[in-house]
């Protein structure tokens, strides 16, 4: 390019230069919306094929838990209970992790086992040590140094057992069963939580809870079809309703004390009002709006070192913040106030009728 491009003259030919050109016409809105949406909806379904896999009609569908050994005294059982051998590595959002945070402050164990905390990082796709562990900056890389290889889900919570240096187990449900084998090194050794009359009855609740509701919440936000939405979101407030009607007659799920089915509802009403009200759209009904599932909570809620296991803002955080599918903009919400879980719960009254 010359110098003269640049000079006077130059710039007065470029102001001969018509202003406006006609470049063609412009696509249609219609067809800017529809092709917009079309790779938007191409896009998700790609992501939530992901994190979420799903059956043919589009409902979502779980994995199992693939580290399933157990603490007790059995003979030949190379994981004995003990103080200071087991850890704990929990995600403070996450419902199933929550259980055994709870069950543990419950009997008082946080002198015998200890807890490591993990924090969703949504650019590693998975959960973080919050400081390295066992030479480990990732939870994948966690579960690579336990089995080398390993390929499934890097889930919390996970039992680590010091001594062998693996993991005893990643299945919430079983975990909160081992705690009890921990009554020896426990501040609250009285406190059965699956006592053997109730069992029955506790897995009754375990399962229907487990189907409807604790799974139930993330069977309809992580629906891809409308039709899966509409049949898990019936099946979660019927349930809710069950429980709901079966709550007027009596203070807990099993009678007048606390067990392993409450602690396992808990952590997901807790949640409900928070996240899955909205995020999920189960959004029929709060949870505080229903005549005994709202005072319920409170109850729960209330009992010595339960609200000490529950982190609001990380719930937040990790739900609006890190499901982008669900929320593309990453927008936290402000609320909600959680102050009314520390208002009277009138559930004692329940309990003195039995």
């Amino acid at each position: 390019m010359s110098e003269s491009t640049f000079s006077p003259a130059g710039e007065q030919n470029l102001t001969n230069i018509p202003s406006k050109r006609k470049l063609g016409k412009s696509l249609p809105p219609k067809v800017i919306i529809k092709l917009g949406k079309f790779i938007w909806t191409t896009l998700w379904h790609m992501m939530m094929s992901k994190i979420a896999p799903r059956n043919q009609s589009g409902e979502y569908i779980r994995p199992s838990s693939q580290f399933r050994n157990f603490i007790g005294t059995q003979e030949g059982n190379p994981y004995k209970p003990a103080a200071g051998r087991y850890n704990l590595i929990v995600g403070m959002s996450c419902p199933w992790a929550h259980r055994t945070l709870v069950v543990r402050s419950l009997k008082e164990l946080s002198e015998a086992i200890s807890v490591t905390i993990v924090s969703p990082s949504p650019l590693e796709g998975g959960w973080v040590f919050n400081q390295q562990y066992e030479g480990c900056r990732t939870l994948a890389e966690f579960y690579n140094l336990a089995e080398p290889g390993y390929t499934g889900r890097s889930t919390v919570p996970v039992l680590w057992d010091k001594q062998t240096r693996t993991i005893v187990n990643n299945e919430s449900a079983e975990i909160i069963v081992m705690l009890s084998e921990f009554n020896e090194f426990a501040k609250n050794p009285t406190l059965n939580l699956y006592p053997e009359e109730l069992k029955e009855k506790i897995d009754w609740w375990n399962e229907k809870i487990y189907n409807s509701v604790n799974n139930g919440v993330y069977r309809c936000g992580f629906a891809q079809t409308q039709e899966a939405y509409n049949q898990v979101c019936d099946e979660l407030f019927a349930t809710l309703d069950e429980i709901d009607a079966a709550l007027a007659t009596s203070r807990y799920l099993c009678g007048n004390t606390v067990t392993l089915a409450d602690v396992r509802l808990f952590t997901t009403l807790f949640r409900f009002d928070i996240a899955y009200h909205g995020l999920f759209k189960c959004n029929r009904r709060r949870i505080q709006d229903y005549h005994n599932l709202g005072p319920y909570l409170r109850d729960l809620y209330q009992i010595k070192g339960v609200a000490d296991t529950c982190d609001l803002e990380s719930v937040k955080k990790d739900y609006y913040g890190n499901l982008f599918p669900l929320n593309p903009g990453s927008i936290i919400p402000l609320g909600p106030d959680i102050t009314y879980l520390l208002e009277p719960h009138g559930r004692e009254r329940i309990g003195s009728r039995e």
